[in-house]
């Protein structure tokens, strides 16, 4: 099919338990949209976090072959080096590069700061430090976004126990980043657009105790129990004047994982010094609570293995010629792997309850691993338990997130809606969010086989 637009709604951590489900019948213009288009829960990747899935959506190539596995990374496989992901590590095509010289409209796609160019205009996202600094293409392009909603706003800090502060917040960044798009679609000459709404995410993440009543932490009649329903609520009405703008396009609702109730935090590296894979030389400090693995004196000569934490564990070993004074021979890597991988597979919650835990090698799911590769990539009683990377606690087992208030994880599913023009009915599928790309690609007549795209056309 040959579409002459694409609009693409992007929706940071939509499950489809809620938007295809618990919700939907609240959300009119969500509804509308999703009865009559291909939709389904759609698998998000290995890890489920925004960066890289959504860069991962975009491009249809893997964690690994992009070189993201998260938010920040090691380098040089050293043990304190580490960078952050910014947009100009992803060296992959995205959608809006295939598409040229169609005119693409992206804003807030993560990772997308500083502004690389584009056949188009664009604002950048969430890791956006503020506004002093240039955030769009074309460079002069800020000046006219701040002449339609005053000061731009990427994000909204949500790990505070202000949790009014994050509501006044959240509303101003969603209402002033609609009305930015609804000028654009009216003001440009556009092909492809793609946004992403941050704010859904940072609203489950600072209240979903208060939504939840299954949540451990959950607050009966609290003032804060209908933010979450109220929040979906303000995108569906800001969703509805938006596709009104929109004739002939093909329209998308996306997110880049799922969400879910937090059942605790597990200190990992506390967890690796009790099972001795972790030797650390000044052991008083352990007597604090919350130290930071940083402010450890680790024994490398002695560890074999150590990690980061996360809503997913990276767990790295110490290994010969590799690490600077790696522990682990070559020969043996791959037994010394199996015996830890077990070891976590086999650890219990705090009652003695079983957990799903997950251990992905990331040589056995991505075709290519760009870049300095966790050895493990672990997600703790199916991501049910966020990993802790601090330490200094009585217990593993943490009750709330050890880096400020936090109530909900990823979950493995987003969600996935393509509404066609004049399509008249429903069809639900499940599908991975590697067949976004070459799916949207073979919307502007483009066959995604010639690029070596992951995924398939729904």
């Amino acid at each position: 099919m040959d579409v002459k637009k694409v609009f693409v709604i992007g929706l940071d951590s939509a499950p489809p338990e809620l938007l295809f489900g618990e919700f939907i019948d609240s959300l009119p213009n969500i509804k509308r949209l999703v009865s009559s288009s291909i939709h389904g829960a759609m698998r998000s990747t290995i890890p489920a976090i925004t960066i890289p899935a959504w860069m991962c959506m975009a491009t249809g190539k893997t964690p690994g072959e992009l070189g993201l596995y998260g938010f920040r990374h090691r380098k040089d496989y050293s043990y304190d080096k580490m960078w952050i992901a910014h947009s100009l590590m992803v060296k992959e095509k995205a959608i809006w590069d295939y598409i040229v010289p169609k005119k693409s409209i992206l804003i807030g796609v993560p990772p997308s700061y500083p502004p690389k160019p584009v056949n188009g205009w664009l604002v950048s996202c969430f890791i956006t430090p503020d506004s002093s600094v240039n955030y769009t293409h074309p460079k002069e392009f800020k000046k006219e976004v701040e002449s339609v909603v005053g000061e731009y706003v990427f994000d909204v800090p949500f790990r505070k126990d202000d949790r009014d502060s994050i509501v006044e917040g959240v509303w101003e960044m969603t209402k002033k980043r609609f009305e930015l798009i609804r000028y654009m679609i009216e003001t440009k000459d556009w092909d492809y657009f793609e946004f992403v709404e941050i704010g859904l995410d940072r609203i489950h993440h600072a209240f979903w105790r208060y939504f939840d009543e299954g949540h451990h932490l959950h607050e009966k009649d609290s003032k804060y129990k209908n933010v979450i329903p109220n929040y979906y609520k303000l995108i569906d009405k800001e969703i509805g004047k938006t596709v009104k703008l929109l004739d002939d396009a093909a329209i998308a609702i996306v997110s880049d994982h799922g969400i879910k109730r937090m059942k605790g935090c597990f200190a990992i590296n506390q967890w690796l010094i009790e099972e001795g894979l972790l030797k650390v030389k000044n052991k008083s400090i352990l007597e604090k609570r919350g130290v930071k693995f940083e402010q450890l004196d680790v024994d490398w000569s002695r560890t074999t293995a150590w990690a980061w934490g996360g809503y997913y564990a990276r767990i790295f070993l110490n290994v010969k010629g590799r690490e600077a004074k790696g522990t682990i021979k070559p020969s043996e890597y791959e037994k010394v792997r199996e015996d830890i991988a077990n070891a976590v597979k086999s650890i219990r919650g705090p009652d003695g309850e079983k957990w799903k835990t997950k251990v992905f090698y990331p040589e056995d799911i991505y075709p290519v691993c760009r870049g300095d590769k966790p050895d493990m990539l672990v997600y703790l009683d199916d991501l049910y338990w966020r990993s802790a990377g601090t330490l200094g606690y009585e217990t593993p087992y943490l009750l709330e997130n050890d880096t400020g208030p936090d109530d909900a994880v990823h979950s493995e599913f987003g969600v996935f809606s393509l509404k066609l023009p004049d399509a008249d009915r429903g069809i639900e599928v499940t599908c991975s969010i590697y067949d976004f790309a070459p799916t949207i690609l073979s919307l502007f007549g483009l066959n995604p086989k010639k690029f070596g795209l992951r995924g398939n056309v729904l």
